[in-house]
Order: structure tokens, then C-alpha cells, then sequence
């Protein structure tokens, strides 16, 4: 009887000892990955390796990354700020091995439509003064570097046009569902691309949209200069 009863003992710690591995595991199941949101770098490398130290992110092997939590960037690495490059050695490497996300911003995307023609032969976004001057900084830094240049735009692509993660949705501008649903891919195809960059289709739309927002026309007559100087009627 007492045999019988350290046996029955014995099968009760193991069956006790289960349900608590099992409780642990169903924890960690449930427990949400956790995300740090970042947008608009703008070529400013320094500026961000001080916000990814005062999130806790360390650097290993060369890559930022954290031992919870991921970032996601909001896209707009590129143009205005001094290092270019910079931004783009510090997010791609994290991008590429996990330790973040990112969605594609309207400047991504502007710069893949200033590199790329269409099946005429002119670029999808015209080579003109205030486009040159919007993208000067970028275009500086990859100017002896064509290899690079093609290498980033292309990495630009892969880029999504929106994330739909478990409780969370992420896109640079505006989530506009019926347009979205219409994009049906967060992809950046290469037909979309060219449709997009047509005025007045609904392709167009859609990227203006996801990318850079609701535009609403301003009364008649009204009008103001932007951060560039550029007089807006939007």
C-alpha cells in the first residue's frame, strides 16, 4: 500500500508539473510582440543611433537590434538630412535580418519613379528644378556610385505599401480601406508603378493616398507656401 501510494504521488507531481509547463507555454503563446514606431529619418543617422540607444536597442555584430522588441520605420529614409547612406546602412541590415520592419514612405517611392522611365523612354517622375532640389541630398550621395544607386532602388521595392500585423495595421500616410482593398498587394509591382505615376488613374490615387494622404482643395483663391516654398492649393 505504501509503494502504491509514492507511486500514485509520483504520477501526481508529473501531472501537476505538465500543466504547469503547459500553462508557461500558453503564455508565451499569447504574449504580443511588442514594437517601437519610428517615421520621416530624412538622412539624419546620427539623430537616429541616439533614439535607438535611448530604446534600448545595442549593436551586435553591426546591427542594431533589441532583445524584446522590434522597431517598425514609417519609411521617408531618404532626402534632406547630411547622411544618406548612413540611414540606410543602420535600417536595412535590421530590416533584412528581423530586428525591424518598415513600410515604404512617399519618398522611397518618389525616388524609384525619378530613377525609372516609362515605356517611352521619360521618367516616371520628371527630372525638372524642384524635383532635383526635393532629392538633392540623396542623389549627391549616390552620384559616383551608380551600382549602389540601382542596388538601393531596387531594395526600395521590396518595400510594402502598408503592414496588417495581429492587432495592428501601419502605413505612412492614410489607411483608406476601400483603396486598399482595391491595391488588394502592399506590393510595389512594376505595373502599378507605371499605372500610378499617370494622373487621373485610380492607381494614382491610390499610391497618393496610401503614401502621402487625403488632399482637400482649398477655397478658391486660397493658397500657401510650404516648408520648400512651394505654394500649395492643396
Amino acid at each position: 500500500n505504501s509503494l502504491l501510494q509514492n507511486d500514485q504521488s509520483n504520477t501526481n507531481v508529473i501531472i501537476n508539473n505538465n500543466e504547469i509547463v503547459n500553462e508557461i507555454q500558453n503564455n508565451i503563446n499569447m504574449k504580443k510582440q511588442s514594437y517601437d514606431l519610428v517615421g520621416d529619418i530624412h538622412g539624419q543617422a546620427p539623430e537616429l543611433e541616439r533614439l535607438l540607444e535611448k530604446l534600448s536597442y545595442k549593436k551586435f555584430d553591426g546591427v542594431w537590434k533589441h532583445t524584446e522588441r522590434k522597431m517598425i520605420f514609417l519609411g521617408d529614409f531618404v532626402d534632406r538630412g547630411d547622411y544618406q547612406k548612413e540611414v540606410i546602412n543602420i535600417v536595412r541590415p535590421m530590416i533584412e535580418q528581423g530586428h525591424a520592419l518598415s513600410v515604404m514612405g512617399n519618398h522611397e517611392y518618389n525616388a524609384i519613379a525619378y530613377y525609372t522611365k516609362d515605356k517611352d523612354g521619360n521618367y516616371l517622375r520628371s527630372h525638372n528644378n524642384k524635383h532635383l532640389k526635393q532629392h538633392q541630398k540623396f542623389l549627391a550621395a549616390y552620384e559616383n556610385d551608380s551600382d549602389s544607386w540601382n542596388d538601393v532602388i531596387n531594395w526600395f521595392k521590396t518595400l510594402p505599401l502598408w503592414l496588417d500585423l495581429d492587432g495592428l495595421r501601419v502605413v505612412h500616410a492614410c489607411w483608406d480601406f476601400n483603396l486598399i482593398s482595391k491595391l488588394n498587394s502592399s506590393k510595389l509591382t512594376d505595373d502599378l508603378l507605371q499605372q500610378s505615376a499617370i494622373t487621373g488613374t485610380w492607381q494614382n490615387d491610390a499610391i497618393e493616398t496610401v503614401l502621402k494622404g487625403k488632399e482637400i482643395p482649398l477655397p478658391d483663391g486660397q493658397s500657401f507656401p510650404d516648408k520648400d516654398n512651394n505654394i500649395r492649393h492643396h
